[in-house]
């Protein structure tokens, strides 16, 4: 009996095995069996389902049109179920053209309802849209970030009279204080993360620096860098604008320039020139920030980099080599006695609107603005019969207004002036051409020399207002006005040796047709040679030469078999001539933050500047609104 039992039980065990291992064999079989998919067998919605099951096809998937449901898998079999069990009863009794009539009639329901959600997402989005416009526009406008709510409640006003029916449009724009904020660092950000994107691909760059002090005595380090593919396509932007609320040495400052390369992922070994405003802290021979960039590019084992001086900087100081103290210190005395004092100075402006004169006022000398000067000068010679008239009323005694030597003196100083503004306006810009802004001033000292023997032959061809005087009868001294000329033109000489150090290669890329293949360096005179035997390619130069754009269409249309020279051209095409881009963002900065804004925080300033400042870079709009949804501010 106990045999049997065991017997039976062993079986039982045995046919328990045999099925696991069939179930398992199944599931083998199934596993290793590949599954169906649905997007390979390309089904299509076919036309005669819309009037059977009541089904239209949306994005793909097929929707019924009584109950807006979706039926994923575009199967005859699925669409029929469905309505077999949820509508057949109620709309198997329509056939024919009450059929027909019926599906027409649910088709149009559910394309308008389509049409709602669709609008609502559309005005949502252009919304988004709209508000990231306004910001950019607040943002280069230097307007407080709560001027955005101004901004709504003025359009919804305008909205009232002109189109009622779409002021809810206007209601759902967002420009709320921190709206407003939030969009301009946004924008800010997106310009910066396109610039460390291009900046990846550079094959040369230099920076420009430049610090001042807000109106809260904090520091402000402006970092610009000017880059270049390969393609010869250059990139020109803001790199960083760093806060230093502790000291301002040259460690510190190099320390800030390296944080930004870092965070800019931009390798040192392709730096090649740095251009500064000549203060002690960055051309320090030893310890300036010169000495420390290319002590790291040392390290680095990258070639050294072209260090320059701002070029209007140098200009600005040659100007005041004009030792003329005893004609401004006169113009000067006279101006803030006119200007200084409220009632002499509605007293004078009566007097000019009396007799009708030319201009309504003096103008106010500043040092530190480069066109001060020759403006000032102009407008107080033009006055200066109205002034000594106003000035002879029992006021202040300024003998200096009849004395001819004087007066001549004056005019001297308007004439030279007015040639030194008309230099300076050539070399400010954004995107110039170092080549170009150094041709300016060589332009520049060839007129000195020619000045210099005219004025000493008593030729005043190119000095109007002292031709003026002397046409009059006013005596005029050729050499001494000579003298003056000739002190300029050295003082030219010796602040523009920076650029002259790199004449031959300003030269080189300038006109590489007529460059002396001698003078080049060993390494660029085959190529130079063939270059300048190539009758195609001196052709399209000729038809380029002097602008910029042209100027890079040419060399990306250069043969492979020119790498040197390439290397070279692109070197020169990133190097910056001046500080013009930092200085232009002070005067933005100081006109954001103001004693009204003065508690802007250096993130939102840094973001503000670098949207209202962009050259070459725009901000992605479009791919920032598909990040964000609409946000509502203020009341309806």
């Amino acid at each position: 009996m106990q045999t049997d039992l065991k017997t039976a039980g062993f079986g039982a065990f045995v046919r328990s095995c045999m099925l696991f291992g069939c179930e398992s064999a199944n599931d083998k079989m199934s596993l290793s069996k590949p599954k169906r998919k649905v997007d390979e067998e390309h089904r299509q919605f076919q036309e005669r389902w819309t009037l059977q099951y009541f089904f239209v096809e949306f994005n793909g998937n097929a929707t019924c049109m009584i109950c807006k449901e979706k039926v994923a898998v575009l199967k005859e079999y699925n669409l029929k179920r469905h309505y077999s069990t949820k509508h057949g009863e109620q709309y198997d009794k329509y056939q024919g053209d009450e059929r027909k009539r019926r599906a027409t009639l649910l088709q149009r329901e559910l394309t308008s309802q389509q049409n709602i959600f669709h609008k609502a997402k559309k005005d949502a989005d252009a919304a988004v849209e709209a508000s990231y416009v306004v910001s950019e526009l607040i943002a280069k406008a230097g307007k407080p970030f709560t001027e955005g709510q101004f901004i709504k409640e003025c359009m919804q006003k305008v909205a009232d009279i002109l189109c009622p029916e779409k002021k809810n449009l206007f209601n759902n724009l967002s420009l709320s204080a921190n709206t407003v904020a939030e969009r301009i660092s946004e924008l800010s950000s997106d310009i910066y993360n396109q610039l460390r994107s291009k900046s990846k691909v550079f094959t040369a760059y230099s920076v420009a620096l430049d610090e001042s002090t807000d109106i809260t005595d904090s520091a402000q380090l402006a970092i610009f860098i000017r880059g270049i593919n390969d393609q010869f396509e250059v990139t020109e932007e803001l790199l960083s604008l760093c806060p230093m609320h502790g000291r301002t040495t040259a460690k510190d400052i190099f320390q800030q320039l390296c944080d930004a390369i870092e965070r800019a992922g931009l390798p040192w070994n392709r730096l090649v020139g740095i251009t500064t405003d000549g203060a002690p802290s960055m051309t320090g021979k030893k310890n300036g920030l010169v000495a420390l960039v290319q002590r790291k590019l040392e390290e680095e084992n990258a070639d050294a980099a072209v260090v320059l001086h701002c070029i209007i900087h140098q200009q600005a100081l040659c100007s005041k080599c004009l030792k003329y103290e005893h004609v401004m210190s006169v113009v000067l005395k006279c101006i803030n006695y006119i200007r200084s004092r409220s009632l002499q100075h509605r007293q004078f402006r009566a007097f000019l609107e009396e007799i009708e004169s030319t201009y309504g006022d003096v103008l106010y000398f500043t040092e530190v603005r480069w066109l001060s000067r020759g403006n000032v000068l102009k407008r107080f010679f033009e006055l200066r019969s109205e002034v000594k008239r106003f000035m002879e009323d029992g006021r202040m005694d300024v003998p200096e207004f009849d004395d001819p030597k004087w007066v001549m003196d004056l005019a001297f100083l308007v004439d030279i002036t007015q040639e030194l503004n008309i230099l300076n306006l050539k070399l400010q810009g954004p995107g110039q051409l170092i080549t170009a802004a150094y041709d300016s001033v060589k332009a520049f000292s060839t007129k000195l020399r020619l000045w210099k023997t005219q004025l000493s032959a008593k030729n005043l061809s190119h000095f109007p207002t002292c031709r003026s005087l002397a046409e009059e009868g006013t005596a005029f001294s050729g050499d001494e006005y000579a003298s003056a000329i000739e002190n300029l033109l050295q003082e030219f000489d010796q602040r523009f040796a920076d650029f002259k150090a790199h004449c031959v290669t300003f030269q080189l890329f300038a006109d590489p047709f007529s460059a002396d293949v001698e003078s080049v360096p060993n390494l660029l005179q085959m190529e130079l040679i063939d270059l300048q035997c190539n009758s195609e390619l001196k052709t399209k130069f000729r038809e380029a030469q002097g602008q910029a754009d042209k100027t890079g269409q040419f060399l990306r249309e250069l043969p492979p078999c020119f790498p040197e020279l390439s290397k070279v051209f692109s070197r020169v095409m990133c190097l910056f001539g001046s500080t013009y881009l930092c200085e232009k963002l002070f005067s933005t900065m100081n006109f954001n933050k103001c004693k009204y804004r003065s508690r802007l925080s250096d993130a939102h300033l840094e973001a503000v500047l670098r949207v209202s400042t962009v050259t070459s870079i725009r901000a992605n709009v479009a791919h920032l609104c598909e990040q964000k949804r609409c946000q509502v501010s203020g009341k309806k």
